[in-house]
């Protein structure tokens, strides 16, 4: 049984549960210090959980993350969720700093080997590494007192006795470290947990403390520094600000996240964006997962989302300039939202932040135009990024560098892929807009009519002639004191001339068309999924299938006026 020699609350059942089992199952001799604060510069970080052990000084950080995580770059994706930094990163840049401040305490700590674990307590939680980038660092509850014992992890130039270093260490972490007593609150917000994030943002689940059982938000937390010269701090307080200044230009819509606030802290060393909590997942986990979670139908619909959300962000001025699978989230829903606005350009400005997106671009998404030179991305370049991310969805593998040398397309329409072609095209002027691009994909799965030259052809008069008036002459024949001029076309009034309540005829075919909302006269920011279409009238020129077929209004009326009266109406 380990001993526990201090620390704050656990912030949740997952941290309780790591710290439970620490202490029930670790040896005897380990020391365990929880949910503390360790001061960094002007700032400080938050600790899960230190073990000392035999043979080195270990930092956890706790995840109760469920499910499938697949590690892309510096990026986690789970699913149900929406993407955030690797937390193994973010604690070795801890573990580096706790290592600093042990130094400065005691220099005879620098042999003591700082290590960092990031241990995911979900039953089901399953790590997919292809890299190999992460996954050294991360167990699970299972596994956990086996890697803590692990002497091989300590590397070399350290001691793997810590035992003579025990007091030390110890007295070294009292003299630097504090109790955490709280969880973090940022302005009302409180946090659930901490999803991940590197040395500049870090990303929290939260809800608003003081409306409780409220539903979660997500904050990015972005970090400054206040004691930068006036030009530096200037700029660093620009690349923040970025994403909520484009979010703000673009009205509420159902396919781009919405921003809620954004604020900065009193000495204004972090600035918090609040977003929705989307409940999905990044659209990188569909194109990576062995067994597709989409059917055909559904991934259509997923790049009509994508170039819905698109058309509306550029109707409003505002270029992504990143686009990639990581910035398209799928809701449980199955509908697409864009995220990931923090180097979007919100229309023309002063300034710019593109020297920073060398840094975050995939250059599998970044246009022919824009691989060397990322000041200039346009509305073109992102559909540039959207045609590769939508080749990619359909067709599973990233399209060839040249447009023209493509596969068949497989299940997908060839007009779609016709569609993403040119979306594709290296001439910026031969793309398509985003809005255009939309209709054009709404076109192709809109289903095709019946070819009229077949469509009658050879289909009996379905009306019974027992249902026909005895008096009625046939059909094809002129009644009785018919003249020249019964047959002359007759004139319609227009709808101002009828009186009201007059019976209107339609002309064959009309019905139906105008109740049945054509895509084309929607705008970008109608969903067609949204829209609730009307059943076709049966008045049009085809009969109803069961019920007997009724002569035009006016040819009734005129046959039973001349069989009444003998005159011509």
């Amino acid at each position: 049984m380990a001993q526990i020699v201090g620390g704050g609350s656990p912030v949740n059942d997952a941290e309780r549960r790591v710290i439970a089992h620490l202490r029930d199952n670790a040896p005897d001799d380990w020391l365990l210090l929880h949910n503390i604060e360790v001061p960094r510069g002007d700032d400080t970080f938050e600790v899960d959980v230190i073990v000392l052990t035999g043979h080195s000084l270990c930092v956890i950080d706790v995840k109760g993350t469920r499910g499938r995580i697949e590690v892309a770059g510096t990026r986690w994706f789970p699913q149900r969720r929406e993407a955030f930094g690797s937390p193994v990163a973010k604690l070795r840049g801890n573990g580096r700093a706790l290592k600093g401040l042990l130094t400065q305490e005691r220099r005879e700590l620098d042999r003591v080997y700082v290590d960092s674990l990031v241990v995911l307590t979900g039953t089901d939680a399953e790590l997919v590494d292809p890299a190999g980038r992460d996954s050294r660092h991360v167990t699970d509850l299972a596994g956990l007192i086996g890697t803590l014992s692990d002497v091989s992890r300590v590397r070399r130039g350290h001691t793997t006795d810590t035992a003579p270093y025990g007091t030390a260490i110890i007295e070294a972490l009292n003299g630097s470290v504090r109790r955490s007593t709280a969880p973090p609150r940022f302005g009302s917000w409180e946090v659930e947990e901490q999803l991940g994030g590197d040395t500049r943002v870090t990303e929290y689940r939260a809800i608003n403390a003081t409306v409780p059982g409220s539903e979660t938000v997500l904050l990015r937390v972005y970090r400054a520094d206040p004691l930068a010269e006036e030009e530096p701090r200037a700029a660093e307080r620009r690349l923040i600000t970025n994403a909520y200044q484009a979010l703000t230009r673009i009205p509420p819509h159902p396919c781009v996240v919405r921003a809620r606030d954004f604020f900065a802290i009193d000495d204004e060393s972090r600035f918090v964006l609040v977003l929705d909590d989307v409940h999905g997942q990044a659209l990188h986990l569909h194109l990576t997962a062995p067994m597709s979670t989409l059917s055909a139908a559904a991934r259509l619909d997923v790049v009509e989302d994508m170039l819905l959300g698109l058309a509306h962000v550029h109707a409003n001025n505002v270029i992504h300039r990143a686009l990639s699978p990581a910035c398209v989230l799928v809701t449980e829903e199955g509908r697409a939202m864009l995220t990931g606005f923090d180097y979007a350009k919100p229309g023309p400005r002063a300034h710019t932040v593109a020297n920073e997106l060398p840094n975050v671009l995939d250059t599998h998404y970044a246009a022919p135009e824009c691989q060397a030179m990322p000041e200039r991305m346009t509305a073109a370049s992102d559909v540039y990024a959207a045609g590769v991310i939508a080749f990619q969805l359909l067709t599973g593998k990233l399209p060839p560098a040249t447009p023209d040398a493509e596969p068949a397309p497989g299940g997908a329409p060839v007009e779609v892929m016709d569609l993403l072609r040119r979306m594709r095209d290296h001439a910026t002027g031969k793309r398509p807009g985003a809005a255009e691009a939309l209709e054009e994909l709404r076109r192709a799965r809109r289903p095709r009519p019946p070819d009229p030259a077949t469509r009658h052809s050879g289909v009996p008069d379905p009306r019974p002639q027992d249902l026909r008036s005895p008096d009625a002459p046939p059909h094809d024949a002129p009644p009785h004191n018919a003249s020249a001029q019964d047959f002359r076309p007759q004139r319609i009034n227009p709808p101002s001339a009828r009186a009201l309540g007059d019976p209107v005829p339609e002309p064959p075919g009309a019905a139906g068309a105008a109740d049945v909302e054509r895509p084309e006269e929607r705008g970008p920011e109608h969903h067609p999924r949204d829209a609730r279409v009307q059943a076709p009238s049966q008045h049009g020129d085809e009969p109803h299938e069961g019920l007997p077929a009724q002569e035009p209004l006016f040819e009734r009326l005129r046959t039973r006026f001349r069989r009444i009266t003998g005159k011509q109406p």
